[in-house]
């Protein structure tokens, strides 16, 4: 027996199990009492989702090394990466589909909020995980609504420096708007730096199936992940450092969104250095993802 085993008969540990198991509602602390058909369709959604997200960020990734390398790319944000698969063979199939995927990866982020499919539980620090998992759904509901709007051919939407700049004007028309951009680029700074905290624990790692992996599998998974989540946290900074100008000069300008914050890296000494590192890590960021489509524990404690 391992030191601090319970001395109980194994049946009764087995039915206090079995007990807490069956106890849980899927939509407060898990999967266990959620239909079969529901779970696989949970699990396909989520599959399909990490397939989406991982185009996005392979494509921007590819587009900024380009530009990094003078070959005839640009940095660009998500409007842009829309833009660049229409413009493909079969371009508007591809854009139909991973418009598709992108409200399939919203809807599984509002599964992780509102019915706890990793099954954090309801105490304070959960529900401010989950509540995170939320706004990230409300985000890419918005980028699937912007790829199905140019796949159906209507007027093509803002592009993410537009949107910043939007936003940003939106609050600093309202009272203490500048308080309000300084807030809301605190919090992209604080997202950049829960990126870093992320890497430094190595905690995207806790719901792998490691143990499924070869051994040189994992490392390259492991590495993958540290270096995409590593350049989302520069990204992410910059930004956040782009609100908070925005806010000292109360100048909506100076709101910068993801492709306005590759084209500042650009434009820094070194900057096709700098440009052509946060490609890399886009790039590892989009195979990691792409890795979580058969790695990822979806709806297991």
């Amino acid at each position: 027996m391992l030191p601090g085993a319970s001395d109980e008969p194994r049946s009764s540990t087995a039915a206090k199990s079995m007990h807490m198991a069956t106890s849980r509602s899927f939509a407060t602390a898990g999967a266990p009492a959620a239909t079969a058909p529901t779970r696989r369709w949970i699990v396909a959604t989520a599959k399909f989702g990490y397939l989406a997200k991982a185009t996005v960020y392979g494509v921007i990734g590819i587009m900024a090394l380009l530009a990094a390398a003078h070959s005839g790319g640009r940095a660009t944000g998500s409007r842009g990466a829309f833009m660049a698969i229409l413009s493909q063979p079969f371009g508007r199939v591809l854009l139909g589909i991973l418009g598709a995927g992108l409200a399939a990866y919203a809807m599984w982020r509002f599964a992780q909020a509102f019915l706890d499919a990793d099954h954090r539980g309801d105490d304070a620090r959960a529900l401010v995980v989950r509540l995170g998992k939320a706004g990230t759904g409300f985000i890419y509901a918005g980028l699937s609504y912007s790829a199905l709007r140019i796949f159906l051919g209507l007027r093509a939407p803002p592009s993410d420096d537009q949107q910043a700049k939007s936003w940003t004007a939106l609050l600093l028309s309202e009272p203490y708007g500048p308080w309000l951009v300084a807030a809301a680029g605190a919090a992209v700074i604080a997202l950049a730096l829960h990126e870093l905290y992320v890497v430094f624990r190595g905690s995207f790692a806790d719901k792998l199936k490691l143990e499924e992996m070869s051994v040189t599998m994992r490392t390259f998974v492991l590495r993958c992940g540290q270096i995409g989540h590593t350049a989302r946290a520069i990204v992410f900074g910059i930004i956040g450092l782009f609100l908070i100008s925005a806010a000292i000069h109360s100048d909506a300008r100076e709101a910068r969104g993801l492709g306005g914050a590759l084209l500042a890296l650009e434009r820094r000494p070194y900057g096709d250095w700098l440009l052509a590192a946060v490609a890399f890590g886009f790039l590892a960021y989009a195979a990691y993802l792409l890795l979580l489509v058969f790695y990822r524990r979806i709806l297991k404690p």
